[in-house]
């Protein structure tokens, strides 16, 4: 916490380490004799007029009255994570990005604006891997047109947590309005241990997502838009390895009575990456290891493909499916934002639901 070499505590930091990632100990409370302390990590991202702003790691920004200050040094990127695949921040952001790809984009500087009609965030929000080229205002100015152009609320997906990650365009977006409506969190883990996991016996694998598989899904509703964004990469676009870009497998577990699945999962297969996405289960078949047994049927197929890493995206609130992806060795990664364009509210559609 910045010891001298004399036992005392003191603070290393000043303004010039914005953007750095920094611990800190401030005083809460009425003085020093009678007041606790509190330790704070994360990237320092503004420090004006008197008052820190750290961004945590879960993206949420803690304000710190200089004048609290007991202790603060810089230290090192976020540690590497000890369990599962290595992997950068840049890396993953762009296998999501190939997963759940929009109907149009395009491009301003190194970011890509992405629409899709409304179809998932992930499909309809700005990927801002970069510099995009113009002064942030004039950016964001673009971003907005644009997604109007188009009928749709403006999104920038970021990113906090990870070494390259976005802690500074989190704060410049909120000092601009910029209102934080989703938080969730890629996590990576090892495939081989998913495809051991259970039994895969009477799982139905398929390149598209047919009828039954969509009325088990029916969170979106059925469109063409739905199918291409949900099926992209499939057979037409090449399997795997291919140079045709990343290949998608539909699972689902028959229903008792012929109608919808009883369970449901989607794999994307994308190089050395598997990522599973719209595992879901049938209210009343639920607690029965079903959702278990769709990933790992899904999981041998990947490994199949030559994938051995895998990755996945859930909700902060979603605690069934966090301890569900913990048991098979899954852990977080980095955590992800989705900013709304300021002076709206928040879009009622469930096709903006997700992630």
């Amino acid at each position: 916490m910045g010891i001298s070499s004399a036992g005392r505590l003191v603070v290393r930091i000043t303004t010039a380490d914005v953007g750095k990632r920094v611990s800190v100990r401030c005083l809460t409370g009425p003085g020093v004799t009678q007041g606790k302390f509190t330790d704070t990590v994360g990237v320092l991202t503004s420090w004006d007029t008197g008052v820190l702003t750290i961004t945590r790691k879960s993206g949420e920004s803690v304000l710190i009255d200089e004048s609290s200050l007991v202790a603060g040094k810089v230290v090192p990127a976020a540690p590497a994570r000890r369990r599962g695949p290595a992997a950068s921040y840049e890396e993953l952001a762009r296998v999501a990005a190939r997963a759940w790809r929009p109907v149009e984009s395009e491009r301003l500087g190194a970011w890509e604006l992405r629409a899709a009609a409304g179809f998932t965030r992930r499909a309809n929000s700005v990927l801002p891997l970069g510099d995009p080229g113009v002064p942030l205002d004039e950016a964001l100015d673009t971003v907005r047109r644009w997604y109007g152009e188009r009928g749709l609320p403006a999104y920038v997906q970021t990113a906090t947590g990870a070494e390259g990650t976005q802690e500074l365009l989190c704060a410049d977006l909120e000092r601009r309005g910029w209102v934080r409506e989703v938080t969730a969190e890629m996590w990576v883990g090892a495939l081989a241990p998913v495809a051991d996991r259970a039994e895969a016996g009477g799982v139905v694998l398929a390149r598209g997502a047919d009828e039954a598989w969509l009325a088990r899904y029916q969170r979106k509703g059925v469109s063409e838009v739905v199918l291409k964004v949900l099926g992209w990469g499939s057979p037409r676009s090449g399997a795997a390895g291919s140079g045709g870009g990343p290949s998608v497998w539909f699972a689902s577990v028959p229903g008792a009575s012929g109608g919808a699945p009883a369970a449901i999962g989607r794999c994307v297969v994308d190089g050395r990456w598997a990522g599973f996405a719209a595992v879901e289960v049938d209210p009343a078949q639920r607690r029965k290891g079903l959702a278990t047994t769709v990933m790992a049927a899904l999981a041998r197929r990947a490994l199949e493909e030559g994938a051995s890493a895998a990755w996945l995206q859930v909700e902060e609130e979603n605690a069934g499916a966090r301890a569900m992806y913990a048991g098979l060795g899954f852990g977080a990664h980095h955590a992800y934002h989705h900013y709304r364009e300021p002076s709206l509210e928040p879009s009622p559609e469930p096709s903006l639901e997700l992630s």
